[in-house]
């Protein structure tokens, strides 16, 4: 489920995978909207139904519109039905939906809190009015049906149609269309403000979206068509066999995702030089490189290029791509996030902050994880600062008394009495595990690499009394800041190799072969995920072993990832882009494109991850 409130609206067009796709199965991907709509009508016969079903803010209305007037060409009558008649009453929604979401604003200020809904599409549907569709579609006349919305291909219904379509959308573009108010939430009559909207679609619309798609996904004959619903105006359509051939054809090669970039009030100039961001942006400060629920993968199929995302394509070819342990351990979810944070040349710092850990996610959030990070930093410029732990010498309850003052009343914190510092060099690894206060300080580039929890609980504890771009003063978490943050994490704790909170780490060797070696950068037993560097000059031959890694350039200008028992399957990476190896993939090298000394920040699960409570 996406948690991106305000994603730039810009397309990368650079990462683009070229897997082998099979000339057959490439001419079976249709593009435009009444072509898409020719085909299906063409298959339909009088008398039988169609479903069209999809993600949030789908072109449900668009689909059908096209889809009626190919079949009106035909000569065939045609009744739609609009699955939002089968949902309870706004009121009746409003009650199941309400409880689950915060209205505290004394510890959620800005509302962006709640607790995920459980209860699938079912939950939200009126039987009553979905056993009165049931008998509608099932009338012996020559009409043909059209259901369509979100939720209409729920198990119950399957069997009734002659054909089933899914529109898939792009978390980013689904976000987008929320806030432009194409988007009305399950059972509700008008669109609600735009965070609110987002909010409610995080903890329930998202939920039951994800939800049904990974059971369409799950088995042959759930789905007759998948639609890439991108551009409203140009879908691509394939038939599922064909679809699936594709995603099975890309999770044998190296592969990287499409990024999301967005703008914050410390945001930074690196990336959006490095990148060629549009002028229009006024900084980037995130770039969701991989964080799964929030990226699209897009693929060559002969020449056209697919769009879908991500988390449809690891729900798919999850055993390929993260090994059939991981997603038995990981319910299914991409279990790592990266991305990267950006305040090179900003104004300052990020906030003060923390997360929480896996009983307060799961007994407030219902959310399944727990919320680690760490931090690698890949470039810096004069005085950067990474902030982990408190000072061995912090007064701590002064401390909160401090930014409790810088909340209610507007006074300043002199938070470097506090709060421990690192200086940043390219090359240090920070671990971040749940409850550590931590900052990312101004003119740095960090990796950003963290756990599975999808949503993103993040509580801040002291924001320099800035402003927002709306010119309002940002607002802070104090109260769930102080229940989650670890006090005991020090200076002197997180240096000491005796501590189980020994976060800051000296790189030691872990391997080595012909002309390369491999550096343990950050190791944790509270963190499942084990963080690595490789060195060489030429080349780098490493192995899966049932594990997926996630490579990234951090020094050097192009690298080239590919199998070695296939060489075919390959990808070549730029400075700063990550990079996916299948658990499939076994023995493969990195060959350097470049005159410069190699350097890329290897992650993957390490050993004694199963044993990790989540």
């Amino acid at each position: 489920m996406s948690f991106m409130y305000n994603p730039f609206p810009y397309d990368d067009p650079r990462p683009v995978n070229k897997p082998h796709i099979d000339k057959e199965t490439g001419k079976q991907l249709i593009c435009g909207n009444a072509e898409t709509a020719s085909v299906i009508a063409s298959e339909i016969k009088p008398g039988q139904t169609v479903a069209i079903d999809g993600y949030v803010a789908a072109g449900f209305f668009s689909a059908t519109d096209n889809l009626v007037q190919q079949l009106d060409m035909k000569g065939l009558k045609t009744r739609e039905y609009d699955f939002r008649d089968c949902y309870k009453s706004e009121k009746e929604l409003w009650e199941l939906v309400d409880k689950n979401l915060s209205w505290d604003r004394s510890e959620d200020p800005t509302l962006l809190f709640g607790r995920l809904w459980k209860g699938g599409y079912e939950g939200l549907l009126d039987k009553k009015k979905l056993e009165e569709l049931k008998q509608e579609i099932q009338k012996e006349d020559d009409v043909v049906k059209i259901v369509y919305g979100q939720g209409c291909l729920i198990k119950e219904l399957r069997p009734l149609y002659a054909i089933k379509v899914f529109l898939d959308v792009n978390p980013k573009e689904s976000i987008l269309r929320i806030r432009r108010g194409q988007y009305i939430n399950l059972g509700m009559k008008e669109p609600l403000p735009r965070n609110q909207a987002i909010r409610r679609c995080y903890y329930c619309d998202f939920e039951v979206a994800v939800g049904l798609r990974r059971e369409l996904l799950a088995s042959e004959g759930n789905v007759d068509y998948y639609v890439e619903n991108e551009h409203p105006n140009d879908m691509k359509m394939i038939p599922y066999a064909a679809f699936a051939e594709i995603l099975k054809s890309l999770a044998r090669y190296p592969f990287r995702c499409k990024p999301v970039y967005l703008e914050g009030v410390w945001g930074g100039t690196y990336v959006k030089k490095l990148r060629g961001l549009p002028d229009s942006m006024r900084n980037c400060a995130w770039v969701f490189d991989l964080i799964p629920m929030e990226v699209s993968i897009v693929i060559d199929v002969c020449g056209t290029q697919l769009e879908v995302p991500f988390s449809t394509f690891f729900m798919k070819e999850g055993d390929a791509v993260l090994g059939p342990d991981v997603v038995k351990k990981f319910g299914g979810y991409f279990p790592i996030r990266f991305n990267y944070d950006d305040s090179y040349h900003s104004t300052g710092n990020m906030s003060i902050q923390c997360h929480s850990g896996s009983a307060y996610n799961r007994e407030h959030f219902d959310e399944f994880g727990r919320q680690d990070e760490s931090y690698y930093v890949v470039a810096t410029g004069h005085d950067a600062k990474t902030f982990i732990g408190f000072r061995d010498d912090a007064d701590i309850p002064q401390f909160f008394k401090d930014i409790e003052a810088a909340d209610k009343e507007h006074q300043p914190v002199d938070y470097m009495k506090y709060v421990n510092y690192e200086e940043s060099k390219p090359g240090l690894q920070v671990m971040l595990p749940a409850g550590t206060i931590h900052s990312s300080g101004r003119n740095q580039v960090i990796l950003e690499i963290g756990s599975l929890t999808i949503g993103s609980y993040t509580y801040k504890m002291y924001d320099y009394l800035r402003l927002d771009f709306d010119g309002k003063q940002r607002p802070i978490h104090t109260k769930l800041g102080e229940l989650n943050v670890n006090q005991e994490r020090r200076a002197s704790v997180i240096h000491d190799p005796e501590s189980k909170d020994y976060i800051v780490q000296k790189p030691r060797l872990a391997a080595s072969g012909k002309g390369w070696e491999e550096y343990i950068v950050g190791e944790n037993e509270q963190l499942y995920f084990t963080l690595r560097r490789l060195e060489f000059d030429e080349r780098c031959e490493q192995e899966t072993g049932d594990r997926f890694h996630v490579l990234t350039l951090v020094d050097g200008e192009r690298v080239q990832i590919r199998s070695i028992e296939h060489p075919e399957r390959s990808f070549e990476a730029e400075f700063m882009d990550l990079v996916v190896v299948p658990a499939d993939m076994g023995r493969y090298e990195i060959i350097n494109l470049g005159k410069e000394p190699i350097r890329v920040h290897k992650t993957m699960l390490r050993d004694g991850y199963k044993e990790v409570v989540l």
